[in-house]
């Protein structure tokens, strides 16, 4: 039976990024096939549906870079036919099919069981930002800090990582700084929880390389010349997860706050992160998300809407978590 698909073709001209059928035959290897029911869209979603991203490292490619879905078919695995299921990393959408499809194979071992108290719906609502949110969270957790120690900061905050981020340091005690470029998403962050918003451009300009200790702690997604200023205003002894480049890849620093006042600054992957460290992540994202704060983060599109909601996060006209209902 046919389903449809986002895919990526290579042409002559470039990428040609379009709705198509596929039939279950056309599906990569794996042991598990899924039924998708729903799928995100990432700011690395909006760079593979633009078709001017090197993102993607084969062709042709479903695009999607997360998930949910009920299991179909299971060859040798935990998982069997009904099992409710989230899939994010690994590939998805560089090297292996994504979730724009109504159907995906994949490996066993890649496949997160829906934790208990999530729907498929709230799984994508969070999706890889906010599990990737989490995981800053944890390192940040990990390097000994406490609210106790000081403010944390969130860049990019009304974006999906920042503002499950937020969220999940507020209702952990922490006194979060906001970082954000749009002033008329200040109600919006202090619903999530921020005490204070600050303008992106007291962080993006470039600044000294040690600057006044303001945090202790901060979850970067922008990178660049941001993540540069953040580093040189932590507090000694402080940590700044880095999980992002939405600001661009390059790191404009010096050494002065690593070795003028011991900060660490912490690498989050989301895409080949251990299982266990995965396992954890989406359990504590199950008991420690506030369920009403994440509905008021989130929009949810249908399928045919996601060429549109790429083009969207691309230039920064949303906010919080867009989930697409592939069914």
């Amino acid at each position: 039976m046919k389903f449809r698909a986002i895919r990526a073709d290579k042409t002559d001209a470039g990428q040609d990024v379009r709705f198509v059928e596929m039939e279950d035959s056309e599906l990569m290897d794996g042991d598990v096939t899924v039924r998708v029911t729903h799928s995100t869209v990432n700011y690395k979603d909006g760079l593979a549906l633009s078709g001017k991203s090197a993102i993607i490292r084969r062709f042709p490619m479903v695009l999607g870079i997360d998930l949910a879905g009920v299991v179909e078919t299971s060859a040798g695995t935990d998982f069997a036919p009904g099992d409710e299921v989230i899939v994010n990393g690994f590939g998805l959408s560089e090297t292996h099919f994504g979730g724009y499809a109504e159907k995906a194979r994949v490996k066993g071992d890649w496949l997160v069981r829906l934790p208990a108290g999530l729907t498929r719906a709230e799984a994508m609502a969070i999706g890889t930002a906010g599990y990737t949110a989490m995981l800053a969270v944890m390192a940040i957790e990990r390097h000994g800090l406490t609210p106790a120690s000081g403010p944390a900061l969130v860049t990019g905050a009304a974006g999906g990582v920042g503002s499950t981020a937020v969220s999940l340091l507020a209702d952990k005690g922490w006194t979060v700084i906001a970082s954000t470029g749009r002033s008329s998403e200040a109600e919006y962050l202090k619903g999530l929880g921020a005490s204070e918003i600050i303008e992106r451009a007291s962080l993006s300009a470039p600044g000294k390389p040690l600057g006044k200790e303001q945090w202790a702690a901060a979850v970067d997604s922008v990178g660049s010349q941001t993540l540069a200023n953040v580093l040189a205003q932590t507090r000694y002894g402080g940590a700044v997860a880095a999980c992002g480049l939405a600001g661009g890849i390059d790191l404009p620093a010096t050494v002065a706050p690593f070795i003028l006042r011991a900060v660490t600054l912490i690498g989050i992957d989301s895409v080949q992160c251990p299982m266990a460290r995965r396992l954890e992540a989406w359990r504590r994202l199950a008991s420690d998300l506030d369920r009403e704060k994440l509905a008021a983060m989130t929009q949810t599109i249908p399928f045919n809407e996601a060429f549109e909601a790429g083009r969207r996060i691309l230039k920064g006209e949303t906010r919080g978590r867009l989930v697409v209902a592939i069914e």
